[in-house]
């Protein structure tokens, strides 16, 4: 169950915004972009990280990997149940492979993001996650030939509410 969304102030929102491009900066720097002391810095992020808001994890450029090959994969299901995309849900989630999955309105149910090692592991994962579901009407694979723009910043606000 999701948790209530974190009342955010300015300091919120101009600190997580730096934090999205650069988790690296010092405390001090950080403070010093936002108008905080160090310490202050240091209490947001910790309820950041307490509340689920905000995860530590590395990111890795993909295209500093000889080895990563990126597909996604259109799903449509043949029936829909909450029984159904239960099913799904968990194995996608359980494979280390996705990357990223979307529901999705229209014709396809499914966005499935997949990083691999090459086109035979992503034919492997496309059949191990997709090949064996009855409940499935078709999936497509599409292969990745470049990535244009790659990003997980997320905006904390709505445009228009910037206070300066």
């Amino acid at each position: 169950m999701a948790s209530a969304p974190l009342p955010l102030d300015e300091f919120d929102h101009r600190l997580l915004d730096l934090l999205q491009r650069d988790a690296g900066q010092t405390l001090t720097t950080l403070g010093e972009a936002v108008g905080l002391s160090a310490s202050a810095v240091q209490r947001r992020i910790k309820r950041y990280r307490a509340s689920g808001l905000m995860r530590t994890v590395a990111v890795l450029d993909p295209a500093q990997l000889a080895n990563v090959t990126l597909a996604t994969v259109l799903v449509a299901l043949e029936r829909e149940s909450a029984r159904h995309h239960a099913a799904l849900y968990a194995r996608l989630r359980a494979a280390p492979e996705v990357q990223q999955c979307f529901v999705l309105a229209g014709e396809w149910d499914y966005l499935v993001v997949l990083a691999t090692t090459g086109l035979a592991h992503t034919r492997e994962v496309a059949e191990r996650l997709f090949g064996g579901d009855e409940n499935l009407k078709r999936y497509e694979t599409r292969m990745v030939f470049e990535a244009v723009k790659q990003g997980l910043a997320l905006p904390t606000r709505p445009p228009g509410r910037r206070k300066r």
